[in-house]
């Protein structure tokens, strides 16, 4: 199994070495490497449908323990930054990787808007129009 290299002693607060020294760790997200990173982020950004985006998220969390929940913000939302894209707290996962993933969904989203549009009707904003 290849493990990501670590980052640079001070750089991040990915809690690496922990997450290796403890026992039973689910060390999935180690398997991250930068290269695979790299392929996931392009894919990322060249999302096709909603139905990709969410069938990515579930291969996220099925293989490397990412959860991303992304749903229309708490106030209107006139751009893509209006969308918050959230990954749950998980020991291991760069800081880089930490904002790179959203950052790539909404180049994905502004690059496809239609994916937005039906992110907001599955999210039922459209109900009063």
């Amino acid at each position: 199994m290849t493990l990501r290299q670590p980052c640079p002693p001070g750089a991040c607060v990915c809690n690496r070495e922990q997450l290796l020294q403890a026992p039973g760790a689910d060390l999935r997200i180690l398997q991250l490497t930068r290269q695979q990173e790299k392929i996931l982020l392009a894919r990322l950004e060249n999302l096709k449908s909603l139905q990709d985006l969410e069938h990515l998220q579930q291969r996220m969390y099925e293989q490397l323990g990412i959860r991303v929940h992304i749903a229309p913000g708490h106030t209107e939302v006139k751009s893509m930054r209006g969308i918050q894209i959230v990954i749950d707290e998980l020991p291991g996962m760069c800081r880089k990787t930490r904002q790179s993933i959203p950052a790539s969904i909404r180049r994905g989203l502004e690059k496809n808007p239609e994916i937005a549009y039906r992110l907001l009707d599955a999210h039922d904003l459209f109900r009063d129009v």
